[in-house]
């Protein structure tokens, strides 16, 4: 039964880390992990961008947890349906993915600070993430996520370690990978993978009904 648990566990976490990272990696906030990266030292970017993706994700699965406490079939419409938000916003801003890059790109741009170093780089980049990440899909998904499967937990972990991979990749790779990745696939990818946890949830929550 202990081992059950677990392998039901890392799938959970498997799952919201592969859900997350193809949202995330479009997303605002890698432009403004990108921006960071080309003004200060990468690894103070990453730790504080990092930090910032901690605090978030423990807002969004305590936000989720608390949402899972009320009747289950309204919850499970409630996964269902901000999943299906989820999608149709990603599908429908593939192709403006391109514009809205370079426009985000300015406007981070315009919040760095010349002449930052060390912990002063990591407080400003942990600031500039946290405000962009607010209300954030990444962090609305993770909380239905949360609702969906009740495990706030690995939830936690996985799209946790997607947020602070792509920070990674922002802040290492990230003009050479736009280079050579369209941000509109990856919203497409992105979406589709939300359409088809909708799909799933409010199947179950008609199969539900018609077995009741």
């Amino acid at each position: 039964m202990a081992s059950l648990v677990i392998i039901m566990s890392v799938a959970i976490a498997i799952t919201a880390f592969l859900l997350i990272f193809p949202i995330e990696l479009p997303d605002k906030t890698f432009i403004a992990t990108l921006v960071l990266a080309t003004r200060y030292k990468p690894l103070a970017v990453w730790s504080g961008v990092s930090a910032a993706f901690a605090v978030q994700t423990v807002v969004a699965v305590t936000l989720g947890g608390l949402i899972g406490h009320l009747p289950r079939t309204p919850v499970e419409i409630f996964a269902g349906l901000m999943f299906l938000t989820g999608g149709v916003i990603l599908i429908r801003g593939a192709s403006t993915a391109d514009a809205e890059e370079a426009e985000t790109e300015h406007e981070f741009e315009a919040k760095t600070k010349p002449g930052l170093h060390g912990w002063r780089t990591v407080a400003a980049s942990f600031l500039v993430l946290f405000v962009a990440e607010w209300g954030d899909l990444s962090q609305l998904l993770t909380a239905g996520l949360v609702v969906k499967y009740g495990d706030p937990v690995s939830v936690g972990v996985g799209a946790f370690l997607a947020l602070a991979t792509v920070s990674a990749l922002g802040a290492v790779l990230g003009r050479a990978l736009l280079k050579r990745i369209r941000l509109a696939t990856i919203r497409r990818v992105g979406g589709g993978l939300c359409l088809l946890l909708a799909t799933a949830s409010l199947l179950h929550v008609a199969n539900a009904s018609i077995l009741a």
